[in-house]
């Protein structure tokens, strides 16, 4: 059977449970998961190569060939570690570790001048990792940020990011950052996508010495998801970043130009050898919440209208898939929206920020894109529960991920209440994702949504589509799409979308070809679609060298993109124009120049702001903007940029300061961000201002309070979200969040618009 065939028969057999709701969803479930727990081959049953050196002979624990690449023997403990950073087990004296780093950053190649050592070792219940990092400045050491979760300021610190691969496939995996005083991060690497907030059940401890710093971690093989059976084959690779050098070293070689992300540049990761994985047994996870709230709301004449609820989230996991079921959702401990300001036609993008939604997320990613850009996005999962900014009840639902040998599988229902006060009616939003590895570094896959009830509330609304991503040596991807709409409230005809791009990333070359198409009539109420009725074409190309003579500079870069967009009439929509010349420096700031021409027609009249309509026609404008990026390693750093030039059928004068942080040692930082926009046009003037600052206490890693305060011009509000997350046994958690928005255009201290405080706490039970 063509693989094709493959991934459109069981998309095309799994459809027909959008129309019969969350129990056919359970049935599914129980039944795919129950059926990946029944496979458990044993060591004979494994027989495929391994993709790199021979495996070594004991003693030895890893050989490496001419090319960099690594083969580990991992080492079966007898006792669990016990995690103190001390390193004083008999692991550290009777194994040999890992060393040999290689530089990414800044002379790819070269030995690293820290040393690093690492060693791999597994007992019946968890998978450790121990990293002794060598360093002979420590006082020069950088070690500002204590949260979870923060990858910008992380990643200016010194850290060790690792990257594993538990199933073995070259394209996926899972990376666990941390830095020397305890902070960490950890995401879900999915193809080309990154999920930074997946937040596994996992410990570690760090410890210091004369000579440098230590980390030992340990990932409870029931938090990972690997391919069945006892014998396991792994991927790893470890990044060491040493900040006050601004070098950057693996443990297994890389191509150039990877940065940050070498250690996830999957293909080349070491392999590991001799896991034993637990023998597969119930693992299922259950989290009660209860939820307690007073709430003032204004326009509807609330006034601390006091409330109570109980809910329930459910994890069924096997080794390869897990089954996520929630009852009575509620998210009131989610962090709130940063504002942005919107001088464009078109809709803004905010990030998902809800646990549930959080983990394998990218397994429902279409097309080869992010969740952001130009390009539409299939599954939008803030379309659920949310309408316009207001959150709408979730009785519950469930989702299913994992993998099926070499299927990728995702297939997700929901559904919400009735609201009678907006004429809000209960909706079911579902989704089946399934998605096929051929070739080393390829795949293809399709896409199905339904939404029972249509975003205006007339009708249901289907979307489906095929997907290819295709990845050549090492450097080169093809990424296409294929996407219709079915809508009761569209005519038929116009409701396609399709995408083909050429993407070159290579270090000191780079381009992007692309050619898509999105008609007028297109319609995915379950994505996100920036623009409608569009043809774009778009060529960039990039020229980055390294000049080796400059110890001060990095890299220079020359960048030049041609962006069009025309109508499915042929009429020009818009056109952009850029050329950017930047320098890296050596010490990770960033300097650069970009001069852009923007052609815009506006088919009707569009408020831009400020009371300012701007009428039908097209508009032809220039602009300059001058950048400047402090590295977050500084103790204050900030994206400074000013910007000037025409604008529509006048002028715009701009400056931004974002990713703005004072670190005031490693428990307080104050993170403010400001953008001011003069624009003076043909039917009046106004200025946009977007004030914001979080400030943010960290007790411990697992314990912070962070307070957002924003105002915003444009739409006349300022809002305040303090939130407390204390984590206070792992995967317990409980939150005091306070919200308060009000309207600035009242005299006098602004008048209060909606109010809420809230309490949350949750417990974690496994089973």
């Amino acid at each position: 059977m063509p693989f094709w065939l493959g991934i459109i028969a069981p998309a095309r057999a799994l459809i027909p449970m959008f129309h019969k709701g969350f129990p056919v969803f359970l049935l599914v479930s129980l039944c795919v998961v129950s059926a990946a727990a029944g496979q458990s081959p044993g060591l004979s049953e494994l027989p495929f190569e391994i993709d790199g050196p021979p495996a070594p002979t004991p003693p030895a624990v890893f050989t490496r060939d001419a090319e960099g690449r690594t083969t580990i023997r991992a080492t079966r403990l007898a006792q669990p570690l016990r995690l103190d950073g001390a390193l004083d087990e008999s692991l550290y004296t009777d194994v040999q570790a890992v060393g040999g780093f290689v530089q990414v950053e800044p002379r790819h190649g070269d030995a690293a001048t820290e040393q690093t050592e690492v060693w791999v070792s597994f007992d019946d219940e968890n998978f450790y990792i121990t990293l002794r990092c060598w360093d002979s400045a420590p006082e020069r050491r950088v070690s500002t940020e204590l949260r979870r979760d923060v990858t910008n300021y992380i990643n200016g610190n010194d850290i060790v990011n690792l990257f594993l691969d538990p199933f073995y496939d070259r394209r996926n995996g899972l990376s666990f950052t941390l830095n020397a005083i305890g902070a960490r991060n950890d995401g879900q690497q999915i193809g080309n996508q990154y999920n930074a907030d997946w937040n596994p059940i996992w410990d570690h401890a760090v410890g210091q010495f004369e000579g440098g710093w230590t980390i030992e971690m340990a990932l409870p093989f029931r938090s990972l998801r690997y391919r069945p059976g006892r014998a396991q084959i792994w991927g790893l690779n470890v990044l060491r970043v040493i900040r006050w050098k601004n070098e950057l070293s693996v443990m297994s070689q890389v191509p150039p130009g990877r940065a940050m992300n070498s250690a996830q540049y999957s293909p080349m990761t070491a392999t590991i050898v001799g896991i034993e994985a637990p023998v597969a047994s119930f693992n299922l996870d259950v989290k009660p919440f209860a939820v307690s709230s007073a709430t003032t709301d204004r326009a509807n004449a609330i006034s601390n209208d006091l409330d109570g609820d109980a809910g329930l989230d459910v994890k069924y996991a096997t080794q390869n898939m897990v089954a996520d079921f929630t009852y009575n959702t509620d998210f009131a401990q989610v962090e709130a929206d940063e504002q942005q300001v919107n001088l464009t036609r078109f809709s803004l993008f905010f990030p998902e920020k809800r646990e549930f939604f959080l983990e394998n997320r990218d397994t429902f990613s279409f097309g080869g894109v992010g969740n952001q850009g130009e390009v539409p996005v299939m599954f939008y999962s803030r379309r659920i529960g949310l309408d316009g900014g207001r959150p709408i009840p979730v009785q519950g639902g469930g989702r299913l991920t994992g993998r099926i040998g070499n299927f990728n599988v995702g297939v997700l229902s929901m559904q919400t209440d009735d609201v009678p006060a907006t004429a809000t009616q209960g909706t079911n939003f579902s989704v089946v994702r399934l998605k096929r590895d051929i070739f080393r570094q390829s795949s293809v896959g399709a896409i199905a949504t339904r939404r029972s009830v249509g975003a205006i509330g007339a009708g249901e609304n289907l979307s489906y589509g095929v997907d290819g991503t295709f990845n050549f040596f090492n450097d080169l991807a093809v990424n296409t799409y294929w996407a219709r709409t079915q809508s009761d409230r569209r005519a038929r005809g116009d409701d396609v979308s399709y995408r083909a791009q050429l993407d070159l990333r290579g270090d000191r070359y780079g381009a992007q070809l692309e050619r898509m198409l999105i008609g007028p009539n297109f319609n995915p109420e379950m994505g996100f679609v920036r623009r409608v009725d569009a043809k774009r074409t778009l060529a960039e190309f990039r020229f980055s060298p390294r000049p080796l003579s400059m110890e001060s500079v990095r890299r220079f870069w020359w960048l030049g993109n041609v962006d069009y967009y025309e109508s499915a009439g042929g009429q020009l929509e818009s056109r952009e124009q850029s050329g950017e010349f930047a320098i890296e420096f050596s010490n990770a700031d960033r300097f650069s120049l970009t001069l852009t021409d923007v052609y815009e027609f506006v088919p009707r009249p569009f408020r831009i702001g400020g009371g300012v309509t701007l009428p039908v026609g097209g508009y032809d404008w220039q602009n300059l903007r001058v950048g400047y990026n402090i590295s977050p390693q500084r103790r204050a750093a900030s994206n400074l940029a000013v910007e000037y030039g025409t604008f529509y059928n006048g002028h715009r004068t701009a400056f931004s300061g974002s990713r703005g942080r004072i670190a005031l040692g490693p428990h307080f930082a104050i993170e403010p961000n400001y953008s001011w926009n003069r624009i003076e046009l043909a039917q009046g003037d106004f200025t946009a201002h977007l004030l914001g600052s979080r400030f943010v206490t960290t007790i411990t890693p697992r314990m912070f309070v962070s307070a957002l305060m924003q105002y915003n011009s444009s739409n006349h509000a300022a809002s305040a979200n303090v939130r407390l997350r204390w984590e206070y046994r792992p995967g317990s958690e409980l939150f005091v969040v306070y919200n308060d928005d009000r309207n600035t255009l009242v005299r006098g201290f602004p008048q209060l618009s909606t109010r809420a405080f809230v309490v949350k706490v949750n417990r974690l039970l496994r089973f």
